[in-house]
């Protein structure tokens, strides 16, 4: 096995360095803020081509990142959403240019509906996982598709009841499973075709009891894990959970109250670390909610900056 130390400035030059020299399939073991910015132990298993593994008396090797150049000049309203200096180096360019650098940057993907593999949503507490759901299982209602939905949350009070309200209304049954194997036999009761959401307590995936918690719940039904990240956070933070999920097999982000919450630098630092945009929380409506993002949409919003947000699309 394969153990290196990454140190960056930020998470992301962190991860970059990661990926390009143990590639994608490398484990993050640990995330740590250090004086002048973040360090991220990796691992991989052996491969042909690969230097040979460490011997036993070994140091660890420590691998600095590259000096940080100037920060390119910002798009005015690119700069009052905080990227960080990474991104804003990825990001500068004419406005006019902007949809084109996200796209080519940054990975978009559609949100599964949870048939083929469950949806778990998971993110830090009071991310809005529980409202994001509550979204979905209408989607999939109005589609003529009811869901099965299960809440893993058995110990925040009041948990079970505030997704209970949506399903209530819904019509349908909510299923209350906060261990592996009582989600693994609530999901074994689905009939062919029947989409899976799971709402998810919260979880702060550096934390080493909850990562470790939260997977065993995804192992055990096989689940897409779809992280909720709230806008607005500080983009080193949002790198760093976003980081965290990842390393627990987290594939996709699905970024809430964009409603209410104007800068987007941490929005852009969470899906810079390696999860893919797929569709954000813009209002508090079950029906209608959930938008699509694509790098048109977001870059309007980028360049809107402080100005009023351009009109959601129906």
């Amino acid at each position: 096995m394969r153990l290196r130390l990454y140190r960056a400035g930020d998470m992301a030059g962190a991860m970059a360095q990661l990926r390009a020299e143990l590639g994608d399939d490398a484990v993050i073991l640990d995330t740590c803020r250090v004086a002048g910015g973040v360090e991220v132990t990796a691992a991989q298993e052996g491969r042909e081509g690969a230097p040979p593994p460490l011997a036993a008396d070994e140091p660890l090797v420590i691998l600095p990142g590259p000096r940080a150049a100037p920060a390119p000049a910002l798009l005015p309203g690119l700069a009052w959403h905080r990227p960080g200096e990474r991104l804003a180096e990825r990001l500068a360019g004419p406005a006019d240019g902007l949809a084109g650098r996200l796209a080519a940057g940054f990975p978009f993907a559609p949100l599964p509906d949870g048939v083929a593999r469950p949806l778990l949503l998971a993110g830090p507490p009071g991310a809005g996982k529980t409202l994001s759901c509550g979204k979905l299982a209408t989607r999939a209602v109005l589609a003529g598709r009811a869901p099965l939905v299960v809440t893993t949350d058995g110990e925040k009070a009041g948990a079970p009841e505030q997704l209970a309200a949506f399903t209530r209304l819904l019509n349908l049954p909510l299923a209350v499973a906060p261990q592996p194997a009582m989600l693994a036999k609530a999901v074994a009761r689905r009939v062919a075709g029947q989409p899976v959401l799971v709402d998810s307590a919260g979880c702060d995936p550096r934390r080493a009891e909850e990562a470790s918690a939260l997977a065993a719940l995804a192992r055990a039904i096989g689940a897409e894990i779809v992280v909720a990240l709230p806008a607005g956070l500080d983009a080193e933070e949002a790198a760093e959970l976003a980081a965290g999920f990842v390393a627990l097999g987290a594939r996709l982000l699905l970024p809430t109250r964009l409603d209410g919450t104007a800068r987007l630098g941490g929005v852009l630092a969470a899906a810079e670390v390696g999860l893919a945009l797929t569709e954000a929380g813009t209002g508090r409506s079950p029906a209608a909610g959930l938008e699509r993002l694509d790098a048109a949409w977001l870059a309007a919003r980028l360049l809107a900056g402080a100005q009023p947000y351009p009109e959601m699309r129906a």
